[in-house]
């Protein structure tokens, strides 16, 4: 008898390993070649939907639609890293229901970093799924930061990104267009009039602070046309 019901317990996990295996993978939504460098992030998180506008070499010309952010109140720390990392987890958190209406959200991608000029303080944001980008949850510490369509100049980049990193990358993407010969005059005199010789930038992570390979990065500098 004991023998027997081993053996119909085998038969039913082995049963329930060809399911599992036969599964197929919910399919990621389609994707528009017309957006350019998409990080592979994308592929399984909803991330902010963008137009391409131009590409030159070393960078890329976005067209943002509007949307909503929910950020942290200023994170005083001794590097963008350790910030990101705080932000990060109080987001995390957010999603997962510490809000005012316990309301779980969709993860998405990127997690955006700003530093305040001359400061070791730094502000993180997550984008808000779609389906709550209407009334975002609110919770304690944290507020909504909508984005109205905006021109975007983006450098992609690898790794972990500290502060001299973020402020090298974010001057060679000034410095490629400024190219005339890489198509980056025009945006280069539109991101000066609008922001300034000197413009702030953002730092885009697409992965998780815990995700040590394979990592995707985008340096931001919005501007107006």
């Amino acid at each position: 008898m004991e023998t027997g019901l081993t053996l119909l317990k085998l038969s039913f996990c082995l049963s329930l390993v060809v399911v599992i295996s036969c599964a197929q993978p919910q399919a990621p939504a389609p994707w528009n070649p017309s957006m350019g460098m998409r990080p592979g992030t994308c592929d399984r998180y909803e991330c902010p939907a963008y137009k391409l506008v131009d590409t030159g070499y070393g960078f890329e010309i976005r067209m943002y639609d509007s949307a909503v952010w929910m950020s942290t109140a200023p994170i005083p720390a001794p590097s963008m890293t350790q910030a990101t990392k705080t932000g990060f987890q109080r987001l995390f958190s957010y999603i997962k229901g510490d809000n005012k209406s316990r309301t779980r959200m969709n993860m998405t991608a990127p997690v955006i970093t700003q530093a305040t000029p001359g400061k070791s303080v730094y502000t993180v944001s997550f984008y808000v799924a779609k389906k709550n980008q209407e009334n975002p949850p609110l919770a304690d510490g944290l507020h909504v930061q909508p984005w109205k369509p905006t021109y975007v100049a983006v450098r992609q980049i690898g790794g972990y990104v500290t502060d001299d990193a973020a402020k090298t990358e974010a001057a060679a993407l000034m410095a490629s267009l400024k190219v005339p010969s890489n198509n980056g005059t025009e945006w280069i005199v539109a991101i000066e009039k609008s922001k300034g010789k000197s413009p702030e930038y953002l730092v885009a992570d697409y992965n998780p602070p815990f995700q040590t390979t394979a990592r995707v990065n985008e340096i931001l500098v919005p501007f107006n046309m």
